[in-house]
């Protein structure tokens, strides 16, 4: 059979929570589709983006090799807004061509081979298709079984062949990579993340962007007290989440010498959650500068002592932006489990001298008074502290 019979490679994608929005459903379909060419221009070729009702179909120029197309496919599934991306073959709107291309598709494969179970499912968007989706099931499911000698299965097959009718062509295609589901990035505003090397700060972001929201990343470094270690950290955590969004921007505050204030304070117990304020403050200046309309943190709840909910309160209390935490109802093991499936866990893991480890009481407040911590804002004059400290802001572009 000739390798021609496959037709042309292209990437079907499959929208999932956007199919489910009303009248302003387009909004967020052009959206989307900004962000999938936005991905794909590294390739350095046009990609042809057509919409369809609850898919979407990238053509490839003329001649693009099947390997380029397995590369765009996983390329886009890294876009948050669709569930499922396949590699698939475009081919004429011909019973006869989409037999061949089926018969082709299976032709090399090592499954295939082991003699898994198979079934065949159709779907036909244009209904002037000479053969129903029943009909065509059968005939290219009897065709594969009479050629290969696969067992049918309809209710739980190892392999599906999937054929679907278009308005000007068929796509014929097997298997498909899970997509990151979720709403299209900027879709829903933006956000400014308090992007610390650790584990959780990354899987919050990740989990914002995945509900829409376009962010920025705000680091507070120990400088001059430390090394840019810790810069080069969140840089390197920044640069593995941008594939989810694109033009990423990593703001780094140096931090240290508002440190040693608040430890000069006196007040051992609660320096970690007024530094936490003092912190939120300084993003909250930060994020109006930006025009972000939220904090994000990787707050948990208990997880740490700074994360009691007396404490988290008291956190709230020092802005008047929404602080979203994403993680607030996960365990450390389900964290981890998601920074290792973005890949986030192993850079966190890595060591580097974070700010945190200037305040290290031995005893940390887990009831933190919101009028205490007032008291030592008013002695460090923290309103001003945080504009000086979001006018001492540098950015860190990504190369590339």
């Amino acid at each position: 059979m000739a390798v021609s019979a496959l037709g042309e490679p292209c990437v079907l994608l499959k929208l999932g929570e956007v199919v489910l929005k009303g009248n302003n459903r387009e909004v967020f379909e052009q959206r989307l589709q900004a962000n999938i060419k936005a991905a794909l221009k590294e390739f350095g070729f046009k990609v042809d983006v057509r919409q369809r009702h609850g898919v979407i179909a990238l053509f490839l120029p003329e001649g693009t090799s099947a390997e380029t197309a397995d590369a765009v496919a996983e390329r886009v599934a890294y876009v948050p807004g669709l569930v499922w991306i396949h590699r698939a073959w475009r081919v004429a709107k011909d019973p006869d061509a989409v037999l061949k291309a089926a018969i082709e598709l299976l032709a090399d494969r090592e499954d295939v081979k082991r003699g898994v179970s198979f079934a065949v499912r159709s779907r036909r968007r244009d209904k002037r298709f000479p053969l129903t989706s029943m009909q065509l099931d059968r005939t290219v499911g009897g065709e594969l079984n009479d050629i290969y000698g696969l067992p049918v299965d309809l209710k739980n097959p190892e392999l599906v062949v999937s054929i679907e009718v278009d308005r000007d062509e068929v796509f014929v295609h097997t298997d498909g990579l899970p997509g990151q589901g979720g709403l299209p990035v900027g879709t829903s505003g933006r956000g400014l993340v308090l992007m610390s090397g650790g584990i959780d700060s990354p899987v919050a972001a990740y989990r914002m962007m995945r509900r829409g929201l376009r962010v920025d990343f705000l680091h507070f470094s120990g400088i001059p007290f430390t090394t840019s270690e810790s810069i080069y950290k969140a840089y390197a955590l920044v640069r593995a989440l941008d594939k989810f969004q694109g033009r990423s921007r990593l703001w780094v505050v140096p931090f240290g010498k508002a440190q040693q204030s608040i430890k000069a304070s006196g007040q051992d117990r609660l320096a970690v959650i007024a530094q936490r304020r003092l912190m939120l403050k300084t993003a909250e200046e930060v994020a109006h500068r930006l025009r972000a309309g939220a904090l994000v943190t990787g707050d948990s709840l208990g997880q740490v002592s700074s994360q009691t909910l007396q404490n988290i309160t008291a956190q709230d209390d020092a802005v008047d932006l929404p602080i979203l935490r994403p993680l607030i109802g996960l365990d450390k093991t389900e964290i981890m489990a998601e920074a290792r499936r973005i890949g986030t866990l192993a850079i966190s893991e890595l060591p580097d001298e974070d700010c945190c480890t200037l305040l290290a009481p031995r005893r940390a407040e887990t009831a933190a008074k919101i009028a205490d911590l007032k008291q030592i804002e008013k002695r460090l004059d923290a309103e001003e502290l945080a504009v000086q400290l979001a006018d001492s802001l540098q950015e860190y572009k990504l190369e590339g």
